[in-house]
């Protein structure tokens, strides 16, 4: 008897992400205390378990629940790990890049066009690592993540070369107006503590 040959598509290569340093450790650390957190669930399930009527056990449910939802959190945190390669950069190396096109770790001021609507809209963005999102009031200067679809199809511009990208909300045309280093005093306002990443379970 033959054995039916089964075709897989191979697993997508890794996609790189650049992280600061600690971003990995952070991970590990999450892990853990979901391990820890389901840990103490099953405790609870057990304990509501010994109550009686499981029909009417809302102890029991509540547990059952959170389990699921720890377990939900594990499976997506452990795809985001098998999916991505992390790369650690020290933001130190910022202060002195050359800035001849934007890049990772550079300020760099645009101007976007929505193509449908000719509206125009100016930004000034420090092109950052993974997951950072805080904004400097003092200085105008928002974080965008160098894998966010904006800074996908800024990265590598020079100044002053306008250039028709398409973004989620349709075509734009992308105009790099200046591109400097960040100041430290501006990384000290706009690099907050490294936060878990928030994934959703897909």
């Amino acid at each position: 008897m033959r054995r039916k040959k089964i075709f897989r598509l191979p697993s997508p290569a890794a996609t790189t992400i650049y992280v600061r340093p600690g971003y990995n450790r952070v991970l590990a650390e999450e892990f853990e205390a979901l391990k820890r957190k389901r840990v103490d669930l099953v405790k609870d399930k057990i304990e509501a378990h010994s109550q009686g009527d499981l029909r009417e056990n809302f102890g029991f449910k509540a547990a059952k629940d959170a389990i699921r939802a720890v377990d939900q959190k594990m499976t997506a945190l452990d795809r985001f790990v098998a999916r991505n390669a992390f790369i650690e950069v020290d933001p130190a190396t910022w202060l002195t890049k050359p800035t001849d096109t934007v890049q990772l770790g550079l300020v760099a001021t645009v101007e976007k066009q929505d193509v449908p609507t000719k509206r125009k809209h100016r930004f000034t963005f420090l092109v950052t690592t993974h997951g950072e999102t805080a904004s400097d009031p003092e200085s105008g200067i928002e974080c965008l993540p160098h894998n966010s679809p904006l800074a996908a199809v800024m990265l590598g511009l020079p100044v002053d070369t306008p250039t028709t990208v398409m973004l989620p909300a349709g075509e734009a045309i992308v105009t790099v107006r200046s591109i400097r280093n960040p100041t430290q005093a501006e990384l000290d306002r706009l690099l907050t503590a490294i936060q878990p990443p928030e994934i959703e379970d897909t």
